[in-house]
């Protein structure tokens, strides 16, 4: 269990961890000094009788310091509220109470500090003044304890209580989930390099595990948990994670250490945002904010999705645009600050990572983020399914959810499918029937015909399932339904046998429509309408204007495509060069042919392989 300390500015909060604890949290001499914390602080206090360790992370009080606050309150199971007998409540004591319930803080307690400074009566009427002040929030039920660090008086009861506490707090939920560290610190120390520190938020982290921070690949040297020795942490523990690859100014305050197939950043995500009750104007549209999301903090503005304003006290799903890139994944919790950080606004939870800029309020959008809002995984991707009329990426609802085995490729519901098919099907019988000399469109043109907003992988899945089930065929690039074909006259069927055995000759370099003309005797204007008809049946494919190559011979180039892609990454033209013997001018033809026709995508220099293309390639069984 991981304790939050917060309310005091002064050493009155320290001093009772160290009562606790034995343990004296200020580690910088300007904090011995001035007498107030600056930065987080630790310790921690074995439960008797229980391998459960508590760990306390002491923040800082000052008003000034919140931002600081949040960052180590981010992922506590406990929030201890300290109140002083002399002072009372205090502004910085209702801002932390107002953090602690807008992360959902359900479990708590309220320490009274110096109660030997009580006068009579002191103690009973400030204890009558938290209980109204907790009121309404998620630690209205929260123990009240008089204690005095001095003198112990109360001490001993409240570390029972912390016990108590521990010994029922169920443990967290880690399986299945991917680990999630929020960085709250990082030095350097002689013989192990790169240490960072923070509460594990979700899955398990073990030594020789490879992790991403800040986008760097890391590997974990050693491991400490609750400040002992592990070899494994799990969530809901505090952790200082020895790394390997990684320098100490690239793991920065709030950056996350994942495991690599859920790291993101988003500059923009949806979230569920309750207003605090003592606000007293409503949260409008527009309304500039302070994002403290795990351990960062970022500028955003809100655009509110339910109406334009969300009352004091009232909820509503908002969509945050961050003003630098954060980690956000389903569930997480946030707090919002405003744009002068000084006052705490709001909290909420996190519904979407990857919100989209364009129809984020209609009905379609809002159901969605309704379905994000279930309380299971396998219940939002069952919900998520159905009303995704564009399919579900199931690698991207893995990343988002933060999940410990990654998913591949995509999905579309079974009444998406059965209306996405028919359409496809009845575009193609439409352009047979209007274009009955052609064999069909090409897949790109189709996929505009038919759904244009659907994604390119999601859309060749399902081309090649019906073409599987031999509900439509493929030729090369075109698409046509299996009864409808171009067919060859008489004579461009003689042509076709002329010119057969020379574009199994040419190979990859191609033949060009005026050099078979000559070679064949044929004239020109009708060699040219031959190639064209049999570059619709799929059986020729024109590179660039009249230069065509055949079938087995671009099967092959695409082979060899495939086998580049697989051992570096991407296909270079150079690469391909050598690797077919093709001048460089050639060689970047057909790979651009390949861009074109779906087989490859260019990326800046690079041509990469759309792994979810059947073109040129023999179907699965």
């Amino acid at each position: 269990m991981i304790i939050g300390t917060a309310g005091h500015i002064d050493h009155g909060k320290t001093t009772l961890v160290r009562a606790l604890t034995g343990v004296d949290t200020d580690r910088l001499p300007e904090e011995k000094a001035r007498g107030i914390s600056i930065e987080l602080g630790y310790a921690y206090l074995d439960v008797p009788g229980a391998k459960e360790r508590l760990g306390f992370i002491d923040v800082p009080g000052h008003e000034k310091l919140v931002h600081t606050m949040l960052a180590g309150a981010s992922g506590i199971d406990f929030g201890l509220l300290l109140v002083a007998a002399d002072d009372g409540v205090m502004p910085q004591t209702r801002e932390h109470l107002a953090v602690l319930s807008l992360l959902g803080l359900t479990r708590g307690a309220v320490a009274i500090t110096k109660a030997d400074r009580a006068e009579p009566g002191r103690i009973e009427s400030l204890t009558a003044e938290v209980r109204e002040l907790l009121a309404g929030t998620g630690l209205a039920e929260a123990p009240i304890v008089a204690v005095c660090a001095q003198t112990g008086q109360g001490v001993d009861a409240l570390r029972e209580l912390l016990f108590n506490a521990a010994r029922q707090m169920p443990p967290r939920a880690w399986q299945g989930l991917a680990p999630r560290l929020a960085v709250d610190r990082a030095f350097t120390l002689d013989g192990v390099g790169t240490v960072v520190t923070g509460t594990l938020h979700a899955g398990e982290i073990a030594v020789g595990d490879e992790l991403v921070l800040a986008g760097r690949r890391a590997r974990v040297r050693s491991l400490h948990a609750q400040n002992r020795v592990v070899e494994r942490a799990q969530a809901g523990q505090r952790c200082a994670v020895a790394l390997a690859g990684i320098a100490k100014d690239e793991a920065p305050r709030g950056a996350w250490l994942t495991a690599p197939h859920v790291a993101l950043a988003t500059d923009r995500f949806d979230a569920r945002l309750q207003l605090w009750p003592g606000e007293a104007r409503p949260l409008r549209s527009g309304a500039r904010v302070h994002l403290h999301l795990g351990a960062q903090s970022t500028m955003a503005s809100v655009a509110v999705l339910d109406g334009d304003l969300i009352e004091p006290g009232a909820a509503a799903r908002v969509q945050l645009v961050c003003h630098g890139p954060v980690g956000a994944w389903r569930g997480d919790r946030l707090v919002l600050r405003d744009a002068g950080a000084t006052r705490t606004l709001a909290g909420g939870i996190v519904l979407d990572p990857f919100a989209p800029t364009r129809y984020r309020r209609t009905p379609e959008r809002l159901d969605e983020l309704a379905a994000c809002e279930l309380p299971t995984t396998a219940r939002r991707r069952e919900r998520l399914l159905v009303l995704s009329q564009l399919g579900l990426d199931l690698a991207r609802f893995a990343q988002a959810e933060g999940l410990a085995e990654p998913l591949q490729g995509w999905a579309l519901g079974d009444e998406a499918h059965a209306a996405l098919t028919h359409r496809l099907l009845g575009a193609l019988a439409d352009y047979h029937a209007k274009s009955p000399d052609e064999l069909g469109p090409d897949a790109a043109r189709l996929r505009r015909l038919v759904s244009p907003r659907m994604a390119e992988p999601l859309w060749r899945q399902v081309l090649n399932e019906l073409r599987g089930r031999g509900q439509v065929a493929v030729r090369g690039a075109f698409v046509h339904l299996p009864a409808h074909g171009v067919q060859l006259s008489a004579t461009e069927q003689r042509i076709a046998q002329k010119v057969a055995p020379r574009l199994a000759a040419a190979g990859a370099e191609g033949a060009w429509a005026r050099d078979l003309a000559k070679d064949c005797a044929e004239p020109e204007p009708l060699m040219r309408t031959t190639l064209a008809r049999l570059a619709q049946q799929g059986d020729l494919h024109q590179v660039v204007k009249d230069l065509y190559l055949d079938t087995p011979t671009m099967t092959a180039l695409a082979a060899t495509v495939r086998r580049l892609a697989t051992e570096q990454g991407h296909v270079a033209a150079a690469a391909f060069r050598d690797a077919t013997g093709l001048g460089r001018k050639r060689a970047i033809q057909i790979l651009e042919h390949f861009d074109r026709v779906g087989l490859l995508r260019r990326v800046g220099d690079e041509h990469r392989l759309r792994a979810d293309s059947a073109l040129f390639a023999p179907l699965e069984h």
